[in-house]
Formats: structure tokens, sequence, C-alpha cells
């Protein structure tokens, strides 16, 4: 694959010998002047910013990723995994992010986000070798749990072309991840706050770094996470390749966008931003007084459930009042250590765990096979929340449920929410012992009789491997 490709009508080299044909370093030509980022605003949905329009033609999607220019062993790795035909955001965008070119993308939760910057990214990286604390590539995202979503995602398409890859994230020793990047990795999957730690510690440069991907930019940017995204896109070499994508993009990005990325191809393969055809939305009315006893006979369901509410309290409270009631259910919030977040996730994919009770820290990055029903105990507060909490289930084209229990004082601003989440809901008045909530959610008295998880291995000593602090605190995921 050592031949020249055309990008924006110019014709490029590959990049040098060891860089991969034309997956090289070099940059497709950049037209002058910036992306006007203009555009009518007409039709675009409330709050939608008016995206930078690319002055170059899109290359046209494809059916089939034999069609796409990439080394045979990621092709190997792709039809080993049974994947043939390439979702609609990876048909549009690899093209492009293959031929060099800065890409936005917005698909919904599930639709395949991961390989479509993934593929390109190491096909770039093909045949070269990182310097030790020097990446070579850099994928950032806002929690823990996507960032090795996309690890784990990516891991055997990095094997197959002996790429090494290492996962980046607080809550885990971060002197092992310094040995990790000493020893040399091409990609780098990293949470804002710790790789800015490693970077202040000298234990990683990002002047090698050709390919930068930010997954999921708005969630960083509703987190506070912006400036410490500065500062890391500020270190990326100017020349390289940037990728911004997201289930949702709107003004809150217009920065990141504007700032970094170079005449980008825009994809939107989808206006709503999430909301699935094959998902349903229910807004149940509940009273205050049966509110916990409707969601405990959602958690005894014969299947497994997400439960949503908004404090870390909440989430423990729920959790052990659903173990005292029969219900084998565990917590996940911002508060756990790593280690036991990790292990939460494990009990839930291998179903020892049937109802995961959550902040919003699981609203990303966690997929589950079959996961056919998401509940709100507490309905969100944000249109892009409730989007990317249902956005659990009903994922890459299977069935679920979005249920929602509000309470009478809570019915207006929900109304409001469904609107901006361009969401047409069914709504019923429901008790704990109604029949619909047992045809809508499989929901069903609980046993009552308490029940156990094995018992958690001790939390790692994580905090003494920490650096000092300095200065303001940073966003925490």
């Amino acid at each position: 694959m050592n031949h020249p490709s055309r990008v924006n009508g110019q014709r490029r080299s590959s990049g040098g010998s060891g860089h991969g044909g034309s997956y090289g370093r070099s940059r497709p030509h950049r037209p002058s002047g910036r992306p006007s980022g203009g555009g009518a605003r007409s039709g675009r949905p409330a709050g939608e910013f008016a995206l930078p329009v690319s002055t170059t033609p899109a290359l046209d999607p494809v059916s089939t990723f034999q069609e796409l220019d990439m080394p045979a062993p990621l092709k190997s790795t792709l039809a080993r995994q049974g994947l043939t035909t390439p979702s609609a955001i990876q048909s549009a965008t690899l093209p492009n992010s293959l031929a060099g070119r800065d890409v936005l993308g917005r698909s919904q939760t599930g639709s395949g986000k991961t390989l479509a910057f993934g593929l390109a990214l190491l096909a770039r990286l093909d045949g070269r070798t990182a310097q030790p604390h020097k990446p070579l590539a850099l994928v950032l995202a806002p929690t823990r749990e996507l960032a090795q979503q996309v690890a784990d995602s990516l891991a055997p398409y990095a094997r197959s072309l002996k790429l090494n890859l290492t996962t980046v994230v607080g809550g885990m020793p971060i002197s092992r991840q310094a040995r990790a990047l000493r020893q040399g990795v091409e990609l780098v999957v990293a949470t804002p706050g710790r790789l800015r730690d490693l970077v202040d510690r000298g234990d990683c440069a990002l002047d090698q770094v050709d390919v930068a991907v930010l997954d999921e930019a708005d969630q960083m940017t509703d987190m506070g996470f912006m400036p410490q995204v500065t500062a890391i896109l500020q270190q990326v070499p100017t020349g390289g390749q940037r990728m911004l994508f997201s289930a949702t993009l709107d003004r809150n990005v217009d920065t990141l966008v504007r700032r970094f990325l170079n005449d980008p191809v825009v994809h939107s393969v989808d206006p709503t931003a999430g909301a699935v055809t094959t998902m349903e939305h229910h807004v149940l009315h509940v009273s205050n007084a049966d509110k916990q006893a409707t969601a405990t006979h959602i958690a005894a369901r014969d299947g497994q459930v997400i439960m949503f509410l908004d404090t870390k309290h909440a989430v423990d409270k729920m959790a052990k009042h659903l173990l005292a009631n029969g219900v084998r259910a565990a917590a996940l919030h911002g508060g756990r250590s790593q280690p036991q977040r990790t292990r939460t996730l494990k009990q839930f994919k291998d179903g020892t765990v049937t109802a995961l009770v959550a902040t919003n820290v699981a609203a990303r990055g966690i997929h589950i096979d079959g996961l056919d029903l998401v509940v709100n105990i507490d309905p969100p507060t944000d249109h892009k929340d409730y989007l990317h909490r249902g956005g659990r289930t009903a994922r890459a084209g299977e069935s679920g449920n979005v249920v929602t229990l509000v309470l009478p004082n809570q019915r207006r601003e929900m109304a409001r929410l469904m609107s901006r989440a361009q969401i047409e809901a069914r709504t019923a008045q429901i008790s704990s012992q109604d029949p619909e909530l047992a045809r809508v959610t499989g929901a069903r008295t609980p046993t009552g009789v308490p029940v156990t998880l094995p018992a958690e291995p001790r939390q790692e000593a994580s905090r003494s491997s920490r650096p000092p602090s300095r200065g303001r605190r940073r966003p925490r995921r």
C-alpha cells in the first residue's frame, strides 16, 4: 500500500518509510483561511450550533469494509469479529478519516463510533513504533468506563498490527501507567485529568501525537474538562489529524471545533442524535409515597436493568434497599474506587448483578449485550443526559425501553426536557401494583429475602501513588 492517495484534490506522499504507506504522517492540503462556520441555521434542532461547513467535498460512503483502503490485518480482524457491513457512521466517516481528513461525527449511542475513528487511527499507525514516553495517537474520553470500553474494543485490532495500547485513567496506580508509557506505546486512551497528571510529571510527552480523537466531546465540556482538553490539544502538533465524535453536538463544543479542527468533514447520520427507532420511551407518573416501591418492583423483574439516580448517596441507599428485598443489586458512582467500579461492571455483565444502580457515571461507556430496560428513578435535568442514559439500551439496532418515574412536581419540567430531546413518550399514571407496570417493565413483587453479593476484594491503595495536588482540583470521573 505504498501508493500516494488523493486528498482535497492534491497528491499526498506516503509520509516516508515505516509510516504505513498512505496512512503516513503527512497532512492533507489545508485550504486558505479558517472554516467560516457558515451555513443557514434554519431547519436545525433547537440548541444546535452552526457547524463549520467544509469547502472540500467529502468522499463517498462505502457499503463494505473490504472497499476501504486499510491494512489487511484490520480487515481480517473485522471478519473474525463477524463484521462485514459498516454502520452508517462508519460508512460515512471512514473513507475521509483514512484519507487524513479532520472529522466531526455525530451518531446515536451504540452505532459504532468507536470503530469509526478507531480503524482509521490504527491504520495511520501501521508500521510505526513509539519512543518511550511519546505516544503516536491519543483518544480522550470523559469517563473511566468509556475509556476502558474504547480500549477493549480496539485491542484486538491493535494486536493485529502489533501496536501497543494502554489506558490512562484516574483511580488506578499512576506509577503503573507511567511504567507502560516508559516502555513505549503507540496509542493512549485516556481521561483528561489523569493524562494531564502524567504530562505534568514528565511521564508522557505529546509532541509525537499524529492523530488525536475526542470521544463524547460534549460530555467532556459539560463535566468541566474543557481547560484540560484545551491544554492537551495545545501540546499536540498542529499538523496532525483531529477527529471529534459524539452522540450530541451543541454549542458547548463549538470552541473546540473552531479552534482545533481544520476544514472538517461533517457527518450527522441521525438528525435527532439519539432517538433510536427501536427504543420505546415511557413517562410514568407516580406518587411520592409509592415511588420507591415502584422502582423496587421494576428491579425485581426477570432480566437486567440499569437504574439512574442523581446522587451517590441515593444510589448507595437504593442498592442496599434492593439487596434487602431480594434483588441482586450493586451501586456504581464516582465515589467508588476504580477496582470497585470495574468489578461491579464485570458482575453486571456476567449476570451476578441484575440491577445496576448508578449516577450519570454509567450514562456513557457501558455496553451490555441484550440490555432491554433503563429506568430513570430520578429524571435527568438535561436532555443530553436523558439521551445518553437511554442509550445503554437499544444498541446496534436491538430493541429496548426507557422508563422515567415522574413525581407530580416534576411533570412540567419533564415535558420540556422531552421536547428538547425531540422524543414522544407514552405517558401513564402508575402504581407499584398496576398490571400496566408489569406489562411495560416486567415488574414483579420482590421476594423480600435479603441477598448478599460475593465479598469485594480490598480496595487498592492507589491514593499514595497519586501526585500531590497542585492548585485547583480538577473534575473527578
